[in-house]
């Protein structure tokens, strides 16, 4: 990429890390690259396309190529297509203001990290340009599985979701003796114990969510109130949760209560997936498939 110069890989991670700056929950990396792309005038080589493949613009290729170095730095994360920047990104963005100082930064930390890895800094290098210029690449490949498990999920039936829910407690060795039918729930879809017979405490009482808007603190507040003294409590939203309500929970000292969002409940059903009964894989049946990831 010797027509992308210094100054103007730092202008473009710059300009990310300056947008996932007012978005502290992440952004989906489509919306970030499309961001960018209404901030920053592009140049007639970034907005051409690809010699062998004349349908992938250079553009996108060149921005993750250049988040490579600040994902080893530690100043972005990527998880399911998400970006998010970290508190070391925000220092760097405010401590080196000028372009190509940024890029040098992330040049030195880069090394420091391929200093690690068993390949020579050369060959981790032309590693990971070779992910960044092919059309196919991890991260994308990641990113749009993860896309269509997200709306397979969220356009599930409510019952469909609770008792995938329950199929999961089932799978991580917990012995479920309700689930809530059709109608007033009482604030409880599921009661789980870890006894098959309920002798034991705490009980486990769950509430499952399909709603997209995230659960506020007054929304998980109704739920603890129905939890007894020795009552665990696990609230399941597909939508994620306010953070307010994330402190809340996490601030608890007299209900112990778990959250659990949709990208955490997907990471239990995958490591879970092989104690999961066969019939209940079919409301998120997944197959592996693997893509070569260089430099990973």
């Amino acid at each position: 990429m010797a027509e992308i110069t210094s100054k103007r890989r730092g202008e473009l991670v710059q300009k990310v890390i300056e947008i996932l700056k007012e978005h502290p929950e992440g952004l989906q990396a489509k919306e970030v690259l499309k961001l960018v792309e209404g901030s920053l005038a592009l140049t007639p080589f970034e907005q051409s396309t690809y010699p062998n493949n004349p349908t992938v613009r250079r553009f996108e290729k060149i921005v993750r190529f250049a988040t490579i170095g600040p994902v080893k730095a530690g100043w972005i994360l990527k998880s399911k297509g998400r970006w998010i920047v970290t508190e070391q990104g925000l220092k760097a963005y405010r401590d080196f203001k000028d372009p190509e100082k940024f890029t040098s930064e992330v040049r030195r930390l880069y090394r420091q990290w391929a200093a690690n890895r068993p390949e020579p800094i050369d060959e981790v290098a032309e590693q990971e340009a070779e992910v960044a210029d092919v059309t196919g690449t991890f991260e994308e490949a990641e990113e749009s599985a993860w896309a269509d498990i997200e709306r397979h999920l969220r356009s599930m039936g409510p019952y469909d979701f609770q008792n995938l829910v329950a199929a999961l407690l089932r799978a991580m060795g917990y012995h479920v003796s309700w689930i809530a039918p059709p109608g007033r729930d009482g604030g409880i879809d599921i009661l789980t114990h870890t006894d098959p017979l309920g002798i034991n405490m705490p009980r486990i009482k769950v509430q499952v969510k399909r709603r997209i808007d995230k659960i506020s603190v007054e929304g998980l507040r109704s739920f603890m109130a129905v939890l007894g003294d020795q009552d665990v409590g696990l609230f399941v939203a597909a939508g994620g949760f306010t953070r307010e309500a994330e402190n809340e929970a996490r601030t608890q000292e007299k209900r112990k209560i778990t959250l659990l969002g949709l990208e955490q409940l997907f990471d239990l059903w995958l490591e879970h997936y092989p104690k999961i009964e066969e019939a209940d894989r079919q409301l998120l049946p997944l197959k592996p498939v693997y893509f070569l990831a260089p430099g990973k």
